[in-house]
């Protein structure tokens, strides 16, 4: 049996604070049955203040504790597959439209889907409700969450505050430099936890769902990451000095986002599922006009399919 992994990578950002109870719930409620269904596990860093007692939640993480929630701050979903006739893993699962239809094309690969996602200080919660329940819409096998705080680091809006640009047009998305909402290093220590997970489980291949045409910008969404990350995955591991060097895959790099829509309508995948805002209002799922926004709704409109998310405007 071939193995890949799926990761499914995006960042966000949102005013959290009175986000609550229903939200706590649902996302509970979301764990609890892929924990039933594709054994959701919670990897983490022992942070101190964490209470991962057995009343704190309803599923366990990989030493047999209970789950940890910190009030609705720091969870991110990423994906990892499984393959029939090979296995790939997944990294950055995060409810987008990207990894998404990432995952879906990991699925048509007849891979068995395992899901891997990051809490790494981002302030937004919607993703992870998001990338749960699309997990389990794709019958993923196995989720896992990896636990640790970018927020110590700092240098992005998305974790440390600061403003989301709003309001750009192409031009400037396209051609502005790097915006504050990259994530120093994100996509390499992502894709760093996604292959070492392929090695655990024998995976050969990689799946992340990066774009270079429809993007703000960031190095670590380009082909030459990707390329450099593949010769690196070569050297760096048991696997790869062996001559069995896992696969780095990034199918969506040189499509635009509206031949991803269209990619993925036919494959399954239900748009109004996928969450890609940066700065969502607490009574809306998305701004409509951060660069994600922007960028979602271009594709939409290119792609002559209406976008299924209910906009502030």
């Amino acid at each position: 049996m071939n193995r890949s992994i799926a990761l499914w990578a995006r960042t966000g950002s949102a005013k959290v604070a009175n986000q609550g109870q229903a939200l706590r719930q649902r996302i509970e409620h979301t764990a609890e049955l892929e924990s039933a269904k594709n054994g959701f596990e919670i990897l983490r860093d022992d942070f101190p203040g964490h209470d991962c007692s057995p009343s704190s939640s309803g599923f366990s993480d990989s030493c047999g504790n209970r789950a940890y929630w910190d009030g609705g701050r720091r969870y991110r979903l990423v994906g990892a597959a499984r393959g029939t006739g090979g296995s790939a893993t997944g990294a950055g699962g995060s409810g987008g439209v990207d990894s998404t239809t990432c995952l879906a094309l990991a699925r048509q690969e007849r891979y068995s889907l395992y899901a891997l996602s990051f809490r790494y200080g981002q302030r937004h919660l919607q993703e992870l409700d998001r990338a749960a329940r699309i997990a389990v819409h794709f019958g993923v096998e196995r989720h896992i969450v990896v636990d640790f705080d970018m927020r110590t680091i700092g240098g992005s809006a998305l974790t440390c505050g600061g403003d989301v640009p709003k309001d750009r047009g192409p031009d400037e998305i396209a051609g502005g430099g790097i915006p504050p909402t990259y994530v120093p290093a994100r996509n390499t220590i992502f894709l760093a936890f996604a292959l070492a997970w392929a090695e655990v489980i024998g995976a050969q291949d990689i799946f992340i769902g990066v774009n270079a045409i429809d993007f703000s910008g960031y190095p670590d969404c380009r082909p030459a990451f990707i390329e450099a990350f593949q010769r690196l995955a070569g050297m760096a591991t048991k696997a790869g000095v062996e001559g069995r060097a896992v696969r780095i895959r990034a199918p969506l790099l040189h499509m635009t986002k509206a031949e991803i829509i269209r990619k993925g309508l036919p494959l399954g995948v239900d748009y109004s599922m996928t969450h890609s805002c940066y700065d969502p209002p607490p009574d809306r799922p998305a701004c409509g006009r951060c660069d994600s926004c922007l960028l979602r709704r271009k594709g939409f409109a290119e792609a002559g399919v209406p976008d299924p998310i209910d906009y502030r405007d």
